[in-house]
């Protein structure tokens, strides 16, 4: 006895696939969906908070700007700058420059320091404390 083999129609055909073809598909979709809740759970709310300025590695004078910027607005009468570590120099100049020079009414209204405990480096074995500082600036 001879079978017959009738031709597949072409979407039958692409909608078959070796199973090859079956774990690559599946992998892809494996990943796609562990990279989008990884995405999910590592994402933070975009939420600004324009009475704290963050103080980092830039010139003291962009930080002032920053400062300034908010306060002129009008919203906010008092604002914070948080820095830690090798920045808190910079916050210290940040408050110094802007209640000396460019806000005569402004006033340091708190200052509250402290150290976080950061998480072990790669290649480290034991976590890190750093010190951080806040300083809060009040319009008089």
């Amino acid at each position: 006895m001879t079978e017959e083999t009738t031709p597949k129609p072409e979407a039958e055909e692409a909608e078959e696939s070796t199973p090859k073809q079956a774990v690559e598909n599946s992998e892809e979709s494996v990943s796609k969906t562990v990279a989008e809740e990884t995405k999910k759970t590592t994402e933070k709310p975009a939420r600004k908070r324009p009475d704290v300025v963050f103080i980092g590695n830039k010139p003291p004078m962009s930080y002032v700007m920053a400062v300034m910027t908010a306060l002129s607005s009008g919203a906010i009468t008092e604002i914070t700058l948080k820095a830690r570590g090798r920045a808190i120099t910079t916050a210290v100049d940040v408050a110094e420059i802007t209640s000396n020079r460019f806000i005569k009414d402004l006033a340091v209204t708190s200052v509250g320091i402290g150290t976080e405990v950061m998480p072990a480096r790669e290649g480290e074995n034991r976590s890190r404390s750093v010190s951080i500082i806040e300083i809060k600036l009040a319009k008089k």
